[in-house]
């Protein structure tokens, strides 16, 4: 579903709650499925043979002229295979997780939380429930900038605890106040070690004196915070990017997230991208987003769910809008730095709403360039967003260390190793006009060198990228425009994909 658009503090701060370790492993943590968000899973995906089972991931769908404009959270799964699904309940009861067995769709358990979502000016869609898996510990946005933890995620019964990043005292003794003002309004995500990290809005008063930033809770409980303003540098710049999950380096010692300046009722604003010790969140690198043709600020949208992706060389990628908006047919650019973020490299023609899954290089036989990897990244082109706009959507393996003259504009973007186009026409268009390619990550199997696709047009495309060809498909529903929705693959090989509020579960 095309843009919506179109259709603090200075200083570091610590609270403390009560601790916590989980046990075990798991499959898929969250958004993009590791803290590197590459989407990489090396279990080969079973046959797209049938839908197994499906569950409901909207209670309460909103849908507005025909479409829906919501991005659901991502499903996590557990070694064990148990399928941790972000449920929206209903504009006024809000979210819960269920848990339901990956083998059968048999419902396990439910947790509700607290959590409500935050609003933003301008036209935007409907934001997820953040939410991760470290080890075997679920954690869950809760009311007030809160962190929910649930033990124990493969048994029917498990402990629930809540962490306060500002301090458990201070949420007990002002809760209405900060339930109010504070909201976590970024995926989780969890490093190697199980800590915690997330952006939060602030949008009034609070007697700790929040100001909206980053927060980082440890596996003791302990927690750190620091505001935008401190980590960009610039006063003007005193949000967090929202929907954008933090990314953490190879090695966990940087963790890297976009804050922005004040969203304008457009929905937009502009960003600075950050690097932070992950320890101590001091600020440690930063760059300016600029669109590489006009080297005006790009647009940050309240609208997207771009987050950083992290190369295997250590290269940071991330997605944003161009400026002026829809100068680039509303693709936006996936613009590509080093690791300490001090040398801009090639960009990718597509962006807006788009995190990059990684694959090795040998996934593709034709490729014979000198990267070790490339990149899988959607590439719709919107009918009526701009000049060239002409619904020739698209999904693309790109060469991160090679160039080509973009096709929409007069500069160099990453070569397009190879592309597939969208394979059905979208009634009422101009001839040539397909669905949109309806993903903001897919999953890639380095396994079985292929990609899983999710369109609007109703069906599950297995990209087999060593014939380049849509080897497989399944239908899911009927045809419907939507926010985009990540896809994954589960411990056993079931595919998942989300599609007209639905989590359905593929395989043989």
């Amino acid at each position: 579903m095309a843009s919506p658009s179109r259709a603090g503090g200075t200083g570091v701060s610590a609270g403390h709650g009560q601790g916590f370790r989980g046990r075990g492993h798991q499959a898929w943590a969250g958004f993009a499925e590791n803290p590197q968000h590459t989407a990489a899973t090396s279990v080969r995906p079973q046959p797209l043979s049938r839908i197994r089972w499906r569950a409901k991931v909207d209670l309460a769908p909103m849908v507005e002229q025909g479409g829906l404009p919501i991005h659901y959270g991502s499903p996590m799964i557990t070694a064990a295979n148990t399928v941790l699904v972000p449920t929206r309940v209903s504009t006024k009861a809000g979210f819960e997780v269920v848990a339901y067995s990956g083998a059968n769709g048999m419902r396990r358990w439910a947790m509700r939380t607290d959590y409500r979502l935050p609003t933003f000016r301008g036209p935007t869609f409907t934001a997820p429930l953040p939410a991760v898996l470290t080890r075997a510990t679920l954690a869950v946005a809760g009311a007030g900038g809160t962190v929910l933890l649930r033990r124990h995620v493969n048994q029917p019964v498990g402990r629930v605890q809540r962490l306060v990043f500002y301090g458990a005292a201070q949420w007990n003794a002002h809760r209405s106040g900060y339930d109010k003002a504070v909201k976590i309004t970024t995926p989780l995500t969890a490093g190697p070690d199980g800590s915690l990290y997330f952006g939060f809005t602030v949008t009034g008063a609070t007697p700790a004196h929040l100001s909206s930033g980053i927060a980082r809770i440890d596996t003791r409980g302990h927690a750190t915070w620091i505001s935008a303003a401190a980590v960009s540098g610039n006063r003007s710049f005193t949000g967090v990017a929202p929907n954008c999950a933090p990314a953490l380096s190879r090695d966990g010692r940087i963790v890297y997230i976009t804050v922005t300046t004040r969203i304008d009722a457009t929905s937009h604003g502009h960003g600075i991208l950050v690097g932070l010790d992950a320890t101590t969140l001091r600020p440690r690198f930063r760059t300016d987003l600029k669109d590489p043709v006009t080297g005006r600020p790009a647009l940050i949208s309240t609208g997207s769910t771009a987050s950083p992706t992290i190369g295997p060389d250590g290269d940071v990628y991330f997605g944003v809008q161009e400026n002026p908006n829809f100068g680039h047919d509303g693709r936006g650019w996936l613009l590509h730095f080093n690791a300490t973020l001090t040398r801009t490299k090639i960009p990718g023609s597509f962006g807006w709403d788009n995190t990059v899954s990684v694959l090795p290089a040998r996934a593709v036989p034709g490729y014979h360039g000198t990267s070790p990897y490339l990149l899988v990244s959607k590439y719709n082109n919107y009918f009526g967003a701009g000049p060239h706009g002409d619904d020739h959507n698209r999904v693309a393996v790109l060469d991160p260390r090679s160039s080509q003259k973009d096709p929409y504009a007069n500069v160099q973007t990453m070569k397009a190793v190879q592309t597939i186009l969208s394979p059905v026409h979208f009634p009422g268009e101009p001839a040539g006009a397909r669905y949109e390619w309806c993903i903001n990550s897919a999953a890639v199997d380095t396994t079985d060198d292929s990609a899983m696709v999710n369109s609007e047009d109703g069906i599950l495309y297995r990209w087999d990228l060593a014939t380049n060809s849509l080897a497989e498909k399944i239908r899911l529903n009927r045809p419907r425009p939507e926010a985009y929705t990540p896809t994954i693959i589960g411990p056993d090989g079931t595919v998942y994909a989300i599609n007209n509020a639905t989590l359905y579960a593929i395989g043989r």
